[in-house]
């Protein structure tokens, strides 16, 4: 009996036991009329199928996205491997087991990424920028830390969204000391450390932190806007001039780059433009580095939805510790 076995080293014959997130979960009736359990379980190593024979309940579809606790026998049913579970529950209060063992959790040291994050803003010149950009980040300090930054895609897992923030600030300070006579570095700096905090308001999220869908101000509104207008408001309680408080605005409005892209508006100022392209680079090359997890060097991978393209490992990058 192995236990905690991640999913991607399992194989026909293991007998496994621990703790795993239910996926998806249905209950069913066979031919004969007996009921059983369909589903899937998953860890931050990948998913596969469950099925759980004369099983009624209690466990079901409405507990997807919970940990449960199961022993079964891993087997193989027409090409597809699958856990044939003779024992299940729902985790509970006081089990011990690993979040990062479970879900997908950014390769990163949380802390630090946030302390870096909170010098960066103290490093803002321009006392208005820094005032706002200080004041959001105490409002989502601990939702900022913790959640991913999309559902899908790039950085959708924990503490995906500070990763990528604090990517683009290290990006965007960069930057800035390249083209002094064209970016102001404070505006550029402000507007990128807010960009993606009304995410938080935008999504939904399991009991473990992960994306699961939209809230209805996700749907109606979008991050976009929900975090235009909360840095209008914290500009107004700062007391911001107008002009610097609309183009704070505008950047965070503007910061997909074209409306195609769910932008507001088009970037119409250079610290804009470079935010929308920063946002680019950072969400492009997780969506590479992710890809290559399950692409060998010297192979293609399928084509990738979020780029309309199919993409080339040849075997150059290597993580350097964080």
């Amino acid at each position: 009996m192995e236990h905690n076995k991640a999913v991607i080293d399992m194989v026909p014959g293991d007998e496994v036991e621990g703790y795993y997130v239910l996926k998806d979960a249905a209950l069913k009736t066979t031919s004969t009329g007996k009921p059983f359990l369909s589903g899937a379980v998953s860890d931050a190593t990948g998913a596969v199928e469950i099925k759980v024979w004369d099983y009624s309940g209690p466990i079901g579809g409405e507990d997807a996205g919970k940990v449960i606790m199961l022993r079964g026998l891993v087997s193989e049913f027409r090409g597809t491997t699958q856990i044939n579970v003779n024992r299940l529950r729902l985790a509970e209060p006081g089990d011990s087991y690993d979040l990062a063992d479970l879900v997908p959790v950014a390769p990163i040291d949380p802390q630090e990424r946030l302390r870096e994050v909170e010098d960066f803003a103290a490093s803002i010149e321009d006392e208005d920028y820094r005032r706002v950009a200080e004041a959001m980040l105490s409002r989502h300090r601990d939702s900022f830390a913790k959640i991913p930054a999309a559902k899908s895609v790039h950085h959708s897992f924990i503490n995906g969204l500070l990763m990528h923030t604090s990517n683009m600030l290290r990006i965007a300070d960069f930057l800035a000391d390249i083209y002094p006579g064209v970016l102001d570095r404070s505006l550029l700096l402000a507007g990128t450390l807010l960009h993606d905090l009304a995410k938080a308001q935008e999504f939904t999220f399991s009991g473990l932190g992960l994306v699961t869908g939209y809230s209805l101000k996700g749907e109606l509104i979008g991050h976009l806007v929900l975090c235009a207008q909360e840095a209008a408001e914290v500009a107004k309680e700062t007391g911001m001039p107008e002009e610097k408080s609309v183009l704070l605005q505008h950047m965070l409005l503007s910061h997909h780059g074209d409306p195609e892209f769910g932008a507001a508006v088009r970037p119409m100022c250079a610290e804009a433009e470079l935010l929308a392209e920063i946002d680019r680079i950072d969400s492009r090359m997780e969506i590479y580095e992710e890809t290559f997890l399950d692409v060998p060097p010297g192979e293609f991978s399928e084509r990738i939805f979020a780029l309309d393209k199919r993409i080339y490992n040849h075997g150059a990058g290597e993580m350097p510790p964080e």
